[in-house]
């Protein structure tokens, strides 16, 4: 739970005016030392069973506020937080709009996008060295297989983290870059304009 993670949330409520809930998957409300990162992230990361169901448990507590409207559920996210979402749609969680950020794309059960009800949308960095382009043409043939209403918007000059300031230069091709970013918060926008006016 990074400061970034808390600013997204609180935009989403008072500047597009969301109910907005930010899922702390590692439970204790901080983030972690960078040093456990890795371990901690790649356990998860191949562990599709447990990250469905922390992701489900976020779910349920949003959609238990009062004010959390049960028709119209979007599910957004950075990074591994995007690839929670993707997995809450892939598990056929009543979600009807995805946003990830530079989120992981790979799925070690493509059948199950067919599970996803919801629209996709992933903003990608084309010099992300996390989600190289195989990664992102098995992503497409995944989502064309289940017939999935997806999208994937290429940023160039952006590679992996292009929205997060904190994390510019903490690893190689990890880079803050403006435009990408404002150029994706935009689109988050108007996916989910799009989805929740029905």
């Amino acid at each position: 739970m990074t400061e970034h993670v808390r600013h997204r949330a609180r935009r989403l409520a008072r500047e597009l005016g969301y109910v907005a809930f930010a899922l702390d998957y590692w439970g204790n409300g901080e983030p972690l030392p960078a040093a456990d990162v890795p371990a901690k992230l790649g356990g998860l990361m191949a562990d599709q069973a447990t990250t469905r169901r922390r992701a489900r448990t976020g779910l349920d507590i949003l959609l238990a506020h009062p004010r959390a409207d049960r028709a119209r559920v979007g599910a957004m996210g950075y990074c591994f937080g995007g690839t929670m979402s993707l997995e809450l749609g892939r598990d056929g969680a009543p979600i009807d709009a995805i946003v990830g950020f530079h989120s992981g794309l790979s799925n070690p059960q493509p059948g199950s996008a067919a599970n996803i009800s919801g629209k996709v949308l992933v903003c990608i960095g084309v010099d992300d060295p996390i989600i190289p382009s195989t990664q992102r043409a098995a992503f497409e043939d995944e989502m064309n297989a289940a017939g999935v209403d997806w999208q994937m918007l290429l940023h160039s000059g952006a590679g992996h983290s292009f929205t997060n300031r904190l994390a510019d230069g903490s690893r190689p091709g990890f880079k803050y870059h403006e435009p990408s970013d404002l150029r994706s918060w935009r689109a988050m926008a108007g996916h989910f304009a799009e989805v929740f006016s029905r």
